[in-house]
C-alpha cells in the first residue's frame, strides 16, 4: 500500500475533514489529511486534543482493512500504535503503549489516536486513523494533566515534514502485517513488549474504587486483564478501567 498527502491549513478535525471527503468521493487507501491547525482535535471517547498551531503532528489516514473481521479489529489499534513508538525510538527511550493505544514517554503522554471503522457484515470495510503527536510544542495550557513533546525530550527542534513520512511509513509496514496470521502474531508480541506499566502492580480505579493490580493480558477484542494483589482477576473494556498516576 501507497499513502498520499493532502496538506491543510487548518481544519476542524482530520478525521472529520476525511470522512465528509470519503463521503463525496470514496478516497484512495493511503490517503493522509495533516493539518498545520486542528480546531477541534477529537481523542477516544469525545476528549479533546490540544495543539499549537504549526507545532505538532495532526493527521488522519484512511485505510480499508477488509481482511479483518470486527472481532479482531483491535490488532490495528495495535498495529498502528505500535508502528507510532517505533519511530521515535530512533530518537529516545522510554516511548511505551499505554493501553488501548495511547503513546508515552515514561510516566507522560506523548500522543494519542482515534480510530472509526465502518463495518461491512462481519468485517471492516473502512478504517479512519487519527493520530495527534506532541513534536515541538513547549507550553501546554490546557487541563490535560501530563503532556509532554518531543522538543523537551530531546532539546531540539524537528521537521514535522520529515516525521510525517517516517511515521506513515512505519505504519504501511505493520499494517500489511496485519493480513496474514504471522504478521498479526508479531504485532501482539511487540505490542506487549512495549507496553506501559507491563510488569509489577500499579494503582487502578474502576466503578467499585482504587486498588493495585497488575496488567495479566491483553485479549484479541482488545479488552485488558488486570490482576490484583490477592489473585483476583477481572477484564476490562476501554474507559472501564484507569490508571492512576
Amino acid at each position: 500500500m501507497k499513502y498520499s498527502v493532502i496538506h491543510l491549513q487548518e481544519t476542524a478535525s482530520t478525521n472529520t475533514f476525511l470522512r465528509d471527503l470519503q463521503q463525496k468521493e470514496r478516497q484512495p487507501e493511503g490517503c493522509v489529511i495533516v493539518a498545520d491547525a486542528q480546531l477541534a482535535g477529537r481523542g477516544q471517547k469525545g476528549n479533546s486534543w490540544e495543539t499549537e498551531r504549526g507545532k505538532n503532528l495532526t493527521f488522519s489516514m484512511l485505510l480499508y482493512p477488509s481482511h479483518l473481521m470486527a472481532s479482531l479489529s483491535f490488532v490495528l489499534s495495535q498495529a498502528v500504535s505500535l508502528a507510532v513508538v517505533e519511530t521515535f525510538e530512533t530518537v529516545a527511550s522510554d516511548f511505551f503503549i499505554k493501553w488501548p493505544n495511547d503513546i508515552y514517554w515514561k510516566e507522560k503522554k506523548f500522543g494519542g489516536m482515534l480510530i472509526e471503522n465502518d463495518l461491512h457484515g462481519k468485517y471492516l470495510d473502512s478504517s479512519i486513523v487519527g493520530i495527534g503527536l506532541n513534536i515541538n510544542q513547549q507550553r501546554f495550557v490546557s487541563d490535560a494533566p501530563n503532556p509532554v513533546s518531543l522538543i523537551q525530550i530531546t532539546g531540539r527542534e524537528f521537521s514535522l515534514s520529515e516525521w510525517l513520512e517516517r511515521v506513515c511509513e512505519r505504519i504501511v509496514f505493520r499494517y500489511e502485517q496485519t493480513k496474514t496470521i504471522h504478521g498479526r502474531a508479531e504485532i501482539e508480541q511487540c505490542y506487549i513488549d512495549r507496553l506501559f506499566r507491563k510488569n509489577g502492580y500499579f494503582p487502578f480505579k474502576d466503578e467499585s474504587g482504587v486498588f493495585k493490580a497488575c496488567i495479566k493480558a491483553i485479549l484479541p477484542s482488545g479488552h485488558l486483564v488486570l490482576q490484583r494483589t490477592d489473585g483476583a482477576e477481572r477484564m476490562y473494556a476501554f474507559k472501564e478501567v484507569e490508571f492512576l498516576f
